[in-house]
């Protein structure tokens, strides 16, 4: 029960969307954010495979956060500072083809940060293997031979089906030769097992 001089309750909850007196409502919806998340994640394996061996993603400099409610969590950073590079021996130029992040705007305030990013880049650079692109030896720093060979880019072969000739309908076609593929193992499997019972 209503009490005192308030509005008067008269909430439209039950909206029409496709048809009402005011024509279609628009409105946004998100149904497909499932579909959606998983084709990201399987966009995001394809490139990983793609750029194989090298990383999915740029080596960060490890950074606190801001405000001193906050600044006792460790965080990626968006890059790595010119003075970060400069005590690991890495120009700005190199870092940025080998997937490593610079940040020219970021300073350092502290000798410890900068001694832990800079610890970061050198055991980076230790385990960095760069295959030139006209496939001469590797440059790294020791045995060449038992470096891993890059991973060859594979495209998945084409299959091409016959087209039926007999005015066959060549949907039907194509739906029965993938449906006899991929039931090809379930079918061999009742078979076999069909022999055993026999037996």
């Amino acid at each position: 029960m209503v009490k005192h001089n308030k509005i008067i309750p008269n909430q439209h909850f039950h909206k029409k969307w496709q048809t009402s007196s005011r024509g279609p409502l628009h409105i946004k919806s998100w149904f497909n954010q499932p579909g959606k998340k998983k084709s990201r994640r399987l966009k995001r394996a394809a490139k990983a495979a793609a750029n194989a061996p090298r990383p999915a993603d740029k080596l960060r400099p490890l950074v606190r956060c801001q405000t001193q409610q906050h600044n006792a969590k460790v965080r990626l950073g968006r890059g790595f500072s010119l003075a970060e590079l400069k005590a690991a021996k890495i120009s700005p130029k190199f870092a940025a083809t080998v997937g490593i992040a610079v940040d020219h705007r970021r300073t350092n305030k502290s000798q410890e940060a900068l001694d832990i990013n800079v610890q970061r880049l050198t055991d980076y650079k230790a385990k960095l293997v760069v295959f030139p692109r006209k496939g001469a030896a590797p440059k790294v720093d020791g045995a060449v031979s038992s470096l891993p060979k890059p991973a060859a880019s594979t495209k998945p072969a084409v299959e091409f089906m016959a087209v039926p000739s007999d005015g066959e309908n060549v949907y039907d076609a194509q739906r029965a030769t993938w449906t006899e593929k991929r039931l090809a193992g379930i079918r061999k499997k009742m078979k076999e097992d069909a022999a055993e019972k026999k037996k």
